[in-house]
């Protein structure tokens, strides 16, 4: 009698226990997601190392889906052993390169599929770095930003100890509002004085930048 009047508990209701686990679940799933955008963003720039021991003549970096290297990235310059160089990309650009190095010897070394938006830096060779040289010797490149609101029709960067401005780094391009300029300039100076020529021709400068220690240089 009292069992019918008070029947034993059969523990959680099943629904509930299908819900709780079902739940749980679904936070495991939100952290994972939120872990992974943590650990990887949409910006694909990186720096190259140079530990190998030899000199870098050439880098050239693709994204992996492309069937030929492209440019040069370093241009008219080399990368030391001991020294890095900035691989700068478009933000949202795409994220898995193929990666290229040809050393001062001829010799030539590869990366493939290397996801760029999830690390920092590649390192070419196990050897251990050079102390740094002295800031005069540093990279002075960098990444101009238009945040003007105008289109930059020109760009001039030069040595501040240099007294002209040498040619527009823009050639016949245009600076458009919200875009980004790479400046690529020789291993050597680091103090520039930098000018951009606006499309109602009206112009603006910044004397004495620092340009080996930073990475971008916005206008205004």
């Amino acid at each position: 009698m009292w069992n019918r009047l008070f029947p034993a508990s059969r523990g959680p209701r099943r629904g509930a226990s299908v819900v709780g686990l079902r739940f749980a679940a679904a936070l495991g799933l939100v952290a994972l997601l939120a872990g992974t955008a943590a650990a990887q963003s949409d910006n694909p720039s990186f720096n190259i190392v140079n530990r190998s021991g030899q000199t870098i003549n050439e880098i050239y970096v693709s994204a992996a889906t492309q069937d030929s290297w492209g440019r040069d990235w370093l241009g008219q310059n080399v990368l030391p052993n001991g020294q890095s160089w900035p691989i700068r990309f478009r933000q949202g650009a795409e994220c898995v390169n193929d990666i290229r190095v040809v050393y001062a010897n001829g010799n030539a070394e590869e990366r493939r599929r290397v996801n760029t938006c999830a690390i920092a830096e590649v390192v070419f060779g196990s050897g251990q770095a050079e102390a740094a040289p002295p800031a005069a010797t540093q990279n002075p490149s960098f990444n101009l930003v238009n945040n003007s609101g105008r289109t930059i029709m020109a760009v001039y960067a030069s040595p501040t100890r240099e007294d002209h401005w040498g040619p527009d780094r823009l050639g016949q391009n245009v600076l458009p509002a919200g875009h980004v300029f790479a400046v690529r300039l020789p291993v050597g100076d680091c103090l520039y004085d930098i000018r951009v020529v606006y499309d109602d021709n009206s112009a603006q400068e910044k004397r004495r930048v620092d340009t080996c220690n930073l990475v971008n240089v916005a206008f205004p």
